[in-house]
């Protein structure tokens, strides 16, 4: 009879601690959810991460800095996943600061099914990542390529002649991501049809 009694009183118990468990639970899948935006900020101010603006910007009052030139190296590369070949067509440019510039980019689809992707822009060093402006480029918005489509792919950039004088090497680098549910909606788009 006395074991009775007991388990009444560690009810209350029970109850505070699953409340606990709950609260640190909700706390924690909030915290997954913040972490994407947070870290996003932290790059901002921090600088790292060679994130490059996303918006096609060219500052009018930009002046080409005849006076010395900047060699942009471009660099490609693919996601474990990505069945698609991918490669810069020139390796490096050497740039006036302030002089828009255009290269290109080449895409293989070797499967045979259409395949969506999406690039994501790096650049090195990262503290001249704000100094480097895309007017035009292919990682604006999703590229989808046909089964055993080649595609080219433009990219026109200026960079900054803000730059500070002791960067005299940039490296602009792509990285495909094959999108996820990009096969399920390209088939579930040409089942439609």
């Amino acid at each position: 009879m006395t074991s009775q009694p007991k388990q009444e009183q560690n009810r209350p118990g029970n109850a505070r601690v699953i409340r606990r468990l709950l609260f640190v639970v909700i706390g924690m899948f909030g915290f997954g959810f913040a972490l994407v935006p947070l870290y996003d900020i932290f790059c901002d101010i921090t600088g790292i991460n060679g994130k490059t603006g996303d918006q096609a910007t060219l500052s009018e009052r930009m002046q080409v800095d005849t006076s010395r030139l900047v060699e942009v190296e471009f660099i490609a590369s693919l996601n474990a996943n990505m069945p698609w070949e991918f490669k810069p067509l020139q390796h490096s440019v050497r740039v006036h600061p302030g002089e828009p510039t255009r290269v290109e980019y080449v895409a293989i689809n070797k499967t045979g099914k259409p395949i969506i992707g999406q690039a994501v822009p790096s650049v090195a060093p990262g503290r001249a990542a704000e100094y480097f402006q895309k007017t035009e480029c292919f990682c604006f918005t999703e590229q989808t390529l046909q089964a055993g489509e080649v595609r080219k792919m433009p990219v026109i950039f200026v960079v900054d002649p803000d730059l500070p004088d002791d960067v005299s090497q940039l490296a602009l680098s792509y990285t495909f991501f094959i999108k996820p549910s990009g096969e399920q909606a390209i088939t579930a788009s040409l089942a439609n049809n």
